[in-house]
């Protein structure tokens, strides 16, 4: 998984939570389930002030949209 998580004049501190918070969503959620392929992630704005459920809800409806097989 690739992430782009653009400045939008965030702090590093910012840009880096939100990159943790993903990486593990990604980790503990569609990694052990998923096949193995690439994917882009670029964050939105609207991601830095999302929290860790909202952004784990958005990651997991992409998930059972794309692999509705689970």
């Amino acid at each position: 998984m690739g992430l782009i998580v653009p400045r939008f004049q965030a702090t590093a501190v910012a840009r880096n939570r939100l990159r943790r918070r993903l990486k593990e969503v990604w980790r503990r959620e569609v990694q052990p389930v998923q096949p193995a392929f690439d994917l882009l992630v670029r964050a939105r704005r609207e991601a830095y002030s999302a929290s860790y459920d909202a952004l784990r809800a958005e990651i997991l409806g992409w998930r059972d949209a794309t692999c509705p097989a689970r």
